[in-house]
């Protein structure tokens, strides 16, 4: 039996209108015909302009379902894809740009103040996903004009390659270090390639397909951007909030049967302090994996989860 390809683009041609993306505070819906459609429309768009496989995407934005759509067109050609914490000061950001070698910068009118203070010489390629920039196109209009052939032009890996993420640390000893992973080199989808056996690696541990991952945290951290992104690979859908709040959190947990998360223990402690009476309001029985890390959980706040939620939750 041959392996399912673990692509978004196996899932928009076999459940097209299966939700892939949906954002937690507007609801806002991209389906897997969708993040298949934009993202490789966005990979043209990007060959188009001479980003070839090697080169270099930086994503400065709030979470928003533009983000994931670029993380996947670089993702599916060949490129290092950096996403920025769009708390950092315009000269950190400018650091974080010129260390990693970008020519490509995704943003938003929401991160305006912050690109007007930039040196943008060496990034040819300015896209803004919502709102106008001065000298940046319009991420619709990017998608809407029509370029042909493969993403990549490699006919023996099917026109596409993996790509790989690129992303720094919180720089609390010194400025923040980029972590450079190899390009795998590999095929879109090739099941040797590191992202799809982090993918793998999840299916294994019970996320899968017909699952609804929700992701509360800014997608420009690793295990936010590459949680979601192995869930798309596993045909999930992914709630995203645009900024966690512990209610909103449980209301949609109980609006969507969210099945896994994935938490900070600070997120805890925030959902633990809500009265008894509220917290017991949302119906959280849906779910079935919940995953936390990036700090160590004090061990009442586990237990109480635990309590709460039942031995479903994972360090």
């Amino acid at each position: 039996m041959t392996a399912m390809p673990m692509t978004p683009g196996w899932h928009a041609e076999h459940t097209p209108d299966a939700p892939a993306i949906i954002m937690g505070s507007t609801g806002e819906t991209a389906s897997y015909a969708e993040l298949e459609d934009r993202s490789s429309r966005l990979a043209r768009a990007l060959r188009s302009r001479g980003i070839a496989g090697g080169g270099h995407v930086a994503i400065l934005m709030e979470n928003s379902r533009p983000f994931l759509e670029v993380a996947w067109a670089a993702q599916r050609s060949g490129l290092h894809y950096t996403a920025i914490n769009t708390h950092l000061r315009p000269a950190e950001v400018q650091y974080v740009l010129d260390d990693c070698g970008a020519v490509a910068l995704v943003t938003s009118q929401a991160l305006a103040d912050v690109v007007a203070s930039l040196d943008l010489s060496r990034v040819p390629v300015r896209v803004s996903a919502a709102g106008d920039l001065a000298g940046f196109e319009r991420y619709a209009e990017v998608l809407a004009r029509k370029v042909p052939g493969p993403v990549q032009g490699d006919a023996e890996a099917g026109g596409e390659r993996e790509g790989r993420e690129m992303l720094y640390s919180s720089g609390t000893t010194g400025r923040p270090k980029g972590v450079r992973k190899p390009l795998p080199g590999t095929a879109f989808g090739d099941p040797s390639s590191a992202p799809v056996q982090t993918a793998q690696g999840m299916s294994a541990a019970g996320f899968g397909a017909g699952a609804v991952y929700l992701s509360p945290a800014p997608l420009y951290h690793s295990a936010p951007l590459v949680y979601s992104m192995s869930m798309h690979r596993l045909g999930a859908a992914v709630v995203v909030m645009e900024q966690f709040d512990p209610r909103q959190c449980l209301e949609l947990i109980e609006r969507h049967r969210v099945t896994h998360a994935q938490f900070v223990p600070t997120m805890f402690v925030r959902m633990l302090r809500l009265p008894a009476r509220e917290r017991e309001r949302y119906d959280t029985s849906s779910l079935e994996l919940v995953v936390h890390a990036a700090a160590p959980c004090p061990v009442t706040v586990k237990r109480q989860m635990l309590d709460w939620w039942g031995p479903i939750i994972h360090e």
